[in-house]
């Protein structure tokens, strides 16, 4: 008798700890299936559209891109693009000014969710960021005086003098072409040696050029030419977050068919930069 008590004691225990082996197996189960399932909806989309909040890396310090008005307020092409992106989606911008040299560190370190600053697309970029579609067109450009019809291609440089920092592609550009350098420290001095008739032509970035002659009215100089080699620029962001890269572009692709995009650039450049 006490040896069929002591066996049923035995079965009894058994029972009790599989029961509850079970119910811990089936509680951690449940927790991971809820983990795997949090983990998937904290997508970074989601946790903007949820918050309400895009926060967008930016210099601050870079016109006509980004920079602070005389009123000390944030503003800019790349600023005005993402603000309307943001408005689009129905959520807010934070901006965080960052200096240049650490604005992809912040990225990666997620100190916001992307990067509106000009950020041109290239093979070791995209290696490791995604990028939108762009939102920028820009390329090397000649300058002349407006009544100069002597220039029409960048082959007519040779043996023209050419203003240029030494330390610039486009200075390189100019001296391939065969024309003879005159060192200058920016854009404005050479436009200046240009109204001077001290050198002939600059050769510099289409974006700047268009910017100083929306600033400058009586600028009297003129795109001459352009080269075909076209750089694009977009926001850019950490890999892995393809839902908000396509929720963005979605509302830059709608920005462009209705011409929002396009006065947007007109504001700033006086020409459509966002189409190539």
């Amino acid at each position: 008798m006490k040896k069929f008590l002591w066996i049923l004691a035995m079965v009894s225990l058994v029972t009790f700890l599989s029961a509850c082996g079970s119910d811990n197996e089936d509680t951690q189960s449940n927790h991971n299936a809820e983990g795997e399932k949090t983990e998937e909806s904290a997508s970074l989309h989601d946790k903007v559209m949820e918050e309400g909040v895009l926060t967008v890396g930016t210099e601050g310090t870079y016109a006509p891109f980004t920079f602070h008005n005389e009123a000390g307020e944030l503003t800019g092409y790349d600023v005005e693009v993402i603000r309307e992106v943001a408005k689009r989606m129905g959520v807010e911008v934070k901006f965080e000014e960052t200096q240049w040299d650490s604005m992809f560190a912040g990225l990666n370190a997620e100190r916001f969710d992307l990067i509106a600053n000009q950020v041109g697309i290239n093979e070791e970029r995209l290696e490791n960021y995604d990028f939108s579609v762009p939102y920028t067109y820009s390329a090397a450009v000649v300058v002349v005086p407006e009544d100069n019809t002597s220039i029409t291609t960048f082959e007519d440089l040779k043996g023209k003098k050419s203003a240029q920092s030494l330390t610039s592609n486009f200075g390189a550009i100019a001296e391939e072409n065969g024309a003879e350098l005159v060192p200058v420290d920016g854009l404005a001095q050479s436009i200046e040696l240009i109204k001077q008739g001290r050198v002939d032509v600059t050769v510099n970035d289409k974006l700047a050029v268009l910017d100083y002659m929306n600033q400058q009215k009586d600028a009297a100089i003129k795109i001459a030419a352009q080269e075909d080699n076209v750089s694009e620029t977009a926001l850019a962001f950490r890999k892995g977050n393809e839902e908000l890269v396509e929720a963005i572009n979605e509302q830059l692709e709608a920005m462009k068919e209705d011409g929002t995009l396009t006065k947007i650039a007109k504001e700033w450049f006086g020409e459509d930069v966002s189409v190539k």
